[in-house]
């Protein structure tokens, strides 16, 4: 874990904290549901987390990173059974609002992960273990000058490859081309990964419309999507 002794050393965090009162019922989310669905990435104890074990059965394990308010999350979780879905995030209320949302929809495989993805991956995940990692819709940092603050780097992308079994999947999906571009050249200059498409990849109809899509159609984004799998 990390102390002042031992100072995490990376370069960039898969996100930035966020705060934000919780509704009533979010609330009722963390008391009740959260001590069985969720777990916080820095006091899970060291090495590998058991997905097995946590979801009470073996099953490929689907990692998506940036949930968020949870509405596309619970949906590709209810629709996709034979997963352990995994969904890390950092913004509480959101988190809150997922658990609600897969409640709703009586969602029994989707596991919840509050904190850093980056330090998930590279201290909770085992090397070529995942069926596939989504990134749908990550912050875009649109200013030129905080492009370095943004997720999909070289070393994320190795990171990513690693985790992933031979075979399984990055899909990435943004509505800010310059942020689809760097995506497009980062990803393809992974050795371990390969692009399924000869660019971008259709948009898959299981994808639900998010609100970020629906706001960049109205001012005239087009959202792409990148779909590399582990070679």
């Amino acid at each position: 874990m990390e102390n002042e002794h031992q100072p995490r050393l990376r370069s960039v965090v898969s996100y930035v904290k966020r705060g934000g009162r919780m509704t009533v019922g979010q609330q009722r989310a963390w008391d009740e549901l959260w001590p069985e669905l969720g777990r916080t990435v820095s006091e899970l104890p060291a090495g590998p987390l058991d997905f097995t074990a946590w979801f009470g059965r073996e099953a490929p394990v689907m990692l998506e990173i940036g949930s968020g308010m949870g509405e596309t999350t619970s949906q590709l979780a209810a629709a996709a059974p034979e997963l352990n879905y995994v969904a890390a995030e950092v913004y509480d209320p959101g988190l809150g609002q997922l658990m609600l949302r897969a409640e709703k929809l009586g969602v029994e495989n989707l596991r919840l992960l509050h904190g850093d993805a980056v330090v998930l991956l590279t201290e909770h995940v085992e090397p070529d273990s995942l069926h596939g990692v989504r990134l749908f819709f990550p912050d875009p940092w649109p200013k030129k000058k905080h492009h370095k603050r943004r997720i999909v780097s070289p070393s994320f992308a190795a990171l990513v490859a690693s985790r992933l079994a031979p075979g399984g999947t990055f899909h990435m999906a943004t509505d800010w081309e310059n942020y689809a571009e760097q995506m497009l050249e980062v990803c393809s200059a992974e050795p371990a990964l390969r692009n399924r498409y000869d660019g971008w990849a259709p948009r898959p109809e299981w994808r639900p419309v998010t609100k970020f899509e629906q706001r960049a159609d109205v001012e005239g984004r087009v959202s792409h999507d990148l779909i590399f799998e582990r070679r």
